[in-house]
């Protein structure tokens, strides 16, 4: 059947309207929907958490964030350049989720440029891109509308499972820049009181000092305040809290339950607890543990008061105290706490190196109350517990250590615990005493969400365990030894946010390998170290024998050895040769194997694929033309 001249008109003209269609459904998607994505990743890698797209949508005042990244520079870093290619792609998403409340400049500063000047002046940090010297950024610069400052010098690879977490906290620091407040409820000498002038404030008062509003809520050492303003205090801290009063316990319990975030310490046997035994009983220990107990059963938890935790990979060495021979020992109460201690998914635990403990003790699980509970430092399988009594009269450390059986089995120390909780008081406020009227509290809640950290020592702020003293031009200055005061310090500033922050956690990390390519470049390797390993077990067996030759020579063999060790070495020359020759043949089939994979990826990615789609659709219109005629 023959296609009339008109058919073929209506058949081309479709196929021209198709194509305008096609032309402008993209530019119209481009137009208005570029506010919709869709993150095939395997992990949601440019997903935003939902607690990241709810401070972005409460956004009241602008926030704008200036992110330097010089891409043509690190040319030669391939790493920094896929890592700073997800950094912009993040950042994109973030801005596409602020309803225009957040402000992204993508700048590549030049060399001398006034780019350059303002990221040196803002603090950026930068590294050597090439052998001619010039320089490349790869940070973030944030400013708000009172143009308070917050930076990211350089963004680290080793941090990529936080990249959404560092983000979004300089946003939310950015747009409620006040300092938040922390009350202090300890029942140790952890802050200079009025009237004190003997006391001082210990090292983690002062750093937090730097960075927050720090209220002492103790009135005096024996009373306690009957009432914690969730309002008005972001982060309750909570310092060994021995036998507590109703009144107080119950301020506590309310504060937790309204919303309030606390960090608690308690501990089997504080170090630094300075109480003096009774007068009247002297030989009696005076109490020196606290660990919470009301609280700790509402919420499924113990910690032993007279257990003390060792673990014998993390015994911290000290000198004794043998006159005659003193001696470095391993003192198993005193824990040094390394990398695979810590949570490595927490942004409380995630960056830290090291933390010094003293007799700690052990969080233990002894009912299920529905709480979630995170671990956030933990022993290592060769761990124990001791008795208190032991570390309180036994000063030999090697008695101790010979106490030691492990258990093996983990034990934890800190953790973060979330979850929906009841009141200690079902009843309400407690009366002052029998007698008295019972209170009605308008605001007692007997149900909420706790969102805190428990820590089973007091000792890790002390300190002696995680500061030394420098002197300066005659001032003595404070230097870190240990991770003790970073712990803390990030701790707090986690859960002084609001819970959309705290609910952040660690992401899959982008960088992928090539398993393909990661195989060929082993097999290559290890074909090239066994003949490398060839060559040398020859090269000295030839050099012993041209050893043995020139020992030989001599008196009227001379001669011929002489022509003996040249024809030995002439031979070794040209092994060598040969051998140098065949090793750069094992490592140009290396290359040429990674880059015949390479250009297959290639054409299957750009050419292959493309190819297939755009035959598919020929042959559909084709097949289409053809059944209409």
């Amino acid at each position: 059947m023959k296609v009339s001249v008109k058919s073929k008109f209506v058949s081309g003209t479709g196929l021209i309207l198709a194509t305008c269609l096609f032309v402008a459904t993209i530019i119209l998607a481009n137009t208005a929907l570029t506010t919709l994505r869709i993150d095939l990743t395997e992990n949601k890698l440019f997903t935003l958490s939902a607690g990241t797209k709810n401070i972005l949508k409460n956004l009241e005042e602008p926030v704008q964030l200036d992110f330097y990244f010089s891409q043509k520079a690190m040319s030669d870093f391939p790493l920094l350049v896929n890592y700073g290619a997800r950094v912009r792609d993040m950042l994109e998403e973030f801005a596409t989720h602020a309803n225009d409340k957040l402000i992204l400049n993508i700048i590549e500063p030049d060399t001398f440029s006034e780019a350059e000047d303002q990221a040196v002046a803002s603090g950026l940090r930068t590294v050597s891109a090439n052998s001619a010297g010039d320089r490349a950024y790869f940070g973030i610069v944030g400013t708000n509308s009172t143009d308070d400052e917050k930076v990211i010098p350089f963004f680290q690879t080793n941090r990529e499972s936080a990249l959404e977490y560092d983000i979004t906290k300089m946003i939310f620091d950015l747009a409620f820049p006040e300092k938040r407040k922390v009350g202090l409820v300890s029942q140790l000498p952890i802050m200079a009181t009025t009237g004190d002038p003997d006391g001082r404030d210990w090292t983690i008062i002062s750093a937090l000092q730097d960075s927050f509003e720090v209220h002492n809520l103790t009135q005096n050492p024996d009373t306690l305040v009957e009432s914690i303003d969730v309002d008005n205090i972001d982060v309750l801290m909570l310092v060994h809290p021995k036998k507590l009063d109703n009144d107080i316990l119950y301020a506590i319990d309310q504060y937790l339950l309204r919303g309030g975030k606390a960090i608690i310490f308690i501990d089997p046997l504080a170090e630094l607890d300075r109480t003096r035994p009774n007068p009247s009983n002297p030989n009696v220990v005076p109490n020196l543990h606290s660990y919470l107990p009301e609280l700790l059963g509402l919420w499924g938890l113990e910690m032993s008061k007279d257990k003390i935790v060792g673990d014998i990979n993390a015994a911290m060495r000290v000198q004794s105290d043998d006159a005659r021979s003193p001696q470095g020992v391993d003192y198993l109460p005193w824990l040094r706490m390394t990398e695979s201690n810590f949570n490595p998914d927490d942004f409380s635990t995630s960056e830290l190196n090291l933390i010094h403990m003293g007799t700690v003790g052990s969080l233990e699980s002894v009912a299920d109350k529905g709480l979630i509970i995170t671990p956030l430092i933990e022993t290592s399988e060769q761990s124990t517990k001791l008795e208190r009594d032991l570390i309180l009269f036994q000063r030999d450390p090697n008695v101790i250590m010979s106490n030691f059986k492990s258990e093996n089995r983990k034990m934890l120390i800190a953790a973060r615990i979330n979850g929906k909780a009841k009141s200690y008081f079902p009843d309400g406020k407690p009366a002052k005493d029998a007698e008295a009227e019972k209170i009605v509290d308008s605001k007692f809640v007997n149900e909420g969400e706790l969102n805190l950290i428990l820590i089973a020592d007091t000792d890790i702020m002390a300190d002696h365990f995680w500061i030394r003293s420098q002197e300066m031009f005659g001032v003595a200055v404070p230097q870190p030894i240990a991770n003790n005061g970073d712990f803390i310090m990030n701790s707090i500033e986690n859960l002084s946010g609001n819970s959309d922050l705290i609910s952040l956690r660690g992401r899959e990390k982008y960088s992928r390998s090539f398993e393909m390519v990661d195989q060929i470049r082993r097999e290559a390797e290890a074909k090239f170290r066994e003949r490398e390993t060839e060559l040398q077990t020859s090269l000295e067996e030839t050099e012993k024998k041209i050893r043995q030759l020139q020992q030989d020579q001599g008196g009227e063999k001379s001669y011929l050895l002489n022509n003996e060790l040249s024809a030995e070495i002439e031979t070794f020359r040209s092994e060598r040769l040969a051998t140098r020759k065949e090793l750069r043949g094992v490592q140009h089939e290396l290359k040429k194997n990674i880059e015949k994979l390479g250009a297959q990826l290639r054409f299957i990615n750009i050419g292959l694929i493309p190819l297939l789609i755009t035959l598919m659709a020929l042959f559909i219109g084709i097949y289409r033309t053809n059944k209409r005629t």
